[in-house]
């Protein structure tokens, strides 16, 4: 797709209960040159050691203006769903795990590569930063690397492989 994709996170004061388990909702809306097209709920839950489980997601893709897809939407304990782990609670160098599990529709998993690097994005310059590779096995072609940066979550997506995409944080509250 050609043109300026933009995508808003909003953490949004709501819960759901998913396999008895309190999760806030956090809603991605992805915008190309300012029209809606995708539209997505993720649950998210933290337990006690701190390591950040994700539980699934309501998703919508849309084409002018009108729902074209709810493809890759997943619940945990649905149909064999089951919740993944996105930030381990104490993440280690070569530590790998699954952050979501829906055979054939969502089955992301990382690797964590570092726990010291530093970038800089429009937001300002942070230290210290956990960096995981992701794979899905369903689009191996395509590798990205993350960096989290503590306090805040994720600031940075590069597509190593498979594409040149990348996302960077310009904008958060406080």
């Amino acid at each position: 797709m050609d043109g300026l994709e933009r995508t808003v996170v909003e953490v949004t004061g709501h819960t759901r209960v998913v396999m008895g388990v309190t999760c806030v909702v956090v809603r991605d809306t992805v915008t190309l040159d300012g029209e809606v097209i995708e539209d997505t709920f993720d649950w998210f839950a933290q337990d006690a050691d701190g390591a950040v489980w994700y539980f699934g997601e309501e998703t919508s893709e849309y084409e002018d203006g009108e729902i074209v897809s709810t493809e890759g939407a997943w619940k945990a304990g649905v149909d064999g769903a089951q919740p993944g782990i996105v930030i381990p609670a104490r993440p280690q160098v070569g530590d790998s795990f699954r952050q979501e599990y829906y055979e054939g529709e969502a089955e992301d998993t990382a690797e964590v590569l570092s726990l010291t690097e530093s970038a800089t994005v429009p937001v300002g310059t942070f230290e210290d930063l956990l960096v995981t590779e992701d794979i899905n096995p369903l689009e191996p072609e395509v590798v990205e690397h993350k960096y989290y940066a503590r306090g805040v979550g994720p600031i940075l997506t590069v597509q190593v492989q498979g594409g040149s995409d990348r996302e960077e944080l310009v904008e958060a509250p406080g």
